[in-house]
């Protein structure tokens, strides 16, 4: 079974996930740590960020592992490296590629076949899973995405003002919302979720509720799915 949760930065998502998946007993496949991965290796292998034959031949020969919990390259865990500054703005550039975004949508399929997963994304439920049995969309007002943002850069020993966090959230939902390659958008069937005033705890219920009454109510399907050359970060 494939659960999926999309929506901006700063709505819960990952957290939410995580949570979701331990309490249903499924895998949590983080599908921002590939994006990451990539753009690491992209920094490593001083290979330019651009779309172009050179970054295809590149692709095809990378070495990328991320089956759930893990993200491994060349053989070697790399889940410590690829929080850094430099390599979170590598990876919204990345993100944007056609190339990339193909290369990583087999890799996510390929990892979620035959698994019980929830996911979290941009658009794991429009474009890499669309026959997910259950998919959500977690949102939250810009200003308290933004809140938490700051919280938790505080919290890591981060100095970046308020109000600069806030914009660089802004400018992002921009580019995801209206970028021509797989927009942010809530799925024909997704259930929306505003997290502005409620708990981490009340956002997880509602969606293992929803997860559960769909166990009951519908037969597993196949994990793959048709076409496709997108997926999220």
């Amino acid at each position: 079974m494939i659960v999926t949760i999309d929506g901006p930065a700063g709505a819960g998502k990952s957290t939410a996930a995580k949570t979701l998946a331990r309490r249903l007993g499924f895998e949590f496949l983080d599908t921002g740590a590939m994006y990451r991965a990539v753009a690491y290796a992209l920094l490593r292998d001083r290979v330019a960020a651009e779309e172009g034959p050179r970054l295809a031949t590149w692709l095809e020969s990378l070495r990328l592992e991320a089956p759930p919990g893990v993200v491994r390259l060349d053989g070697q865990d790399i889940a410590g490296l690829i929080r850094t500054p430099e390599v979170t703005a590598a990876a919204s550039r990345v993100a944007v590629l056609p190339s990339v975004r193909a290369y990583l949508v087999r890799l996510q399929r390929q990892t979620a076949e035959g698994r019980n997963v929830v996911c979290e994304g941009r658009d794991q439920g429009t474009v890499v899973f669309p026959q997910a049995e259950r998919k959500f969309f977690l949102t939250a007002d810009p200003r308290e995405r933004a809140r938490r943002r700051h919280e938790e850069l505080t919290a890591r020993g981060g100095d970046v003002p308020f109000d600069a966090v806030l914009a660089a959230q802004e400018e992002r939902d921009r580019r995801d919302a209206g970028r021509d390659l797989a927009p942010m958008v809530p799925a024909a069937d997704a259930i929306v979720l505003d997290s502005t005033r409620l708990s981490h705890d009340e956002v997880v219920a509602r969606m293992e509720t929803e997860v559960r009454k769909c166990q009951l109510s519908s037969p597993p399907r196949s994990t793959s799915s048709p076409g496709g050359s997108s997926g999220s970060y």
